[in-house]
C-alpha cells in the first residue's frame, strides 16, 4: 500500500465529516450537492488522502465552490483560525534553510507540497473570507509572487477590525499564530 492511502475505515470516516461539514455549511457551496462531490472523491483516492491530512493537521477542509471549466471542485481549508497541525513555520525551503537561528522544522511551502494541496493566493484567501471571518487571533501565509520572493519577502493574511490584510513579512520569519491555508482541486 502507497503511503499516500488511507485506509477504509479512515475513507469512510472522513467522508462521513467531510459530508457532515458541507451540510451544516451549506452557504459556502450553493448549487453543489454532497452526491457529486462524494462520487468525484470516490473516484480519487489520491484526493481523499489530501484532504486526510488537510483534515489530520486542523484545516478542517469544505467545498467552497465548483469550476465548471474545469470539471473541479475547490476545497479550501475552513478552520476559524490558521491550522494549529500548520503553525510555525516559515514560507519555503529556502527561507527555512537560509536561517542561521533556531530553523523551523519545515516551511509552509514544503508542508503543501507533501499534502498534495496548494496554498491559497491572494485572490483565493480573500474569497475565503468572504464566507466568514477567519484568522481573528492568528494569520496564514498565502502565495508570494515571484518578484516579491526573490527579495527574500512573502505575503501572509488576517482579519482584523472586519476588514481583511495581506501583508510582507522576510520568507524566513515564523510564529505560533502563523501557519498557512491549503486549496485541493478535485
Amino acid at each position: 500500500m502507497s503511503t499516500k492511502q488511507v485506509t477504509e475505515e479512515e475513507k469512510q470516516e472522513l467522508l462521513e465529516t467531510l459530508e457532515n461539514r458541507f451540510k451544516k455549511n451549506m452557504q459556502r457551496h450553493e448549487g453543489i450537492t454532497w452526491e457529486a462531490v462524494a462520487v468525484r472523491l470516490q473516484e480519487n483516492p489520491e484526493a481523499v488522502w489530501s484532504l486526510h491530512e488537510m483534515e489530520r493537521t486542523g484545516g478542517e477542509p469544505d467545498v467552497v465552490g465548483y469550476d465548471s471549466r474545469t470539471d473541479s471542485y475547490h476545497f479550501y481549508d475552513c478552520v476559524k483560525e490558521s491550522p494549529k497541525g500548520r503553525r510555525s513555520c516559515c514560507y519555503d525551503q529556502e527561507a527555512r534553510e537560509g536561517r542561521k537561528k533556531f530553523p523551523p522544522e519545515t516551511s509552509a511551502v514544503e508542508m503543501a507540497q507533501e499534502t498534495g494541496v496548494q496554498l491559497l493566493n491572494e485572490e483565493q484567501y480573500r474569497y475565503l473570507q468572504t464566507l466568514g471571518e477567519f484568522d481573528l487571533k492568528t494569520s496564514s501565509w498565502i502565495v508570494a509572487p515571484d518578484d516579491i520572493r526573490a527579495l527574500g519577502g512573502a505575503l501572509f493574511g488576517d482579519r482584523r477590525y472586519n476588514t481583511v490584510f495581506t501583508y510582507h513579512n522576510g520568507a524566513d520569519s515564523y510564529y505560533a499564530s502563523r501557519g498557512w491555508r491549503g486549496i485541493l482541486v478535485v
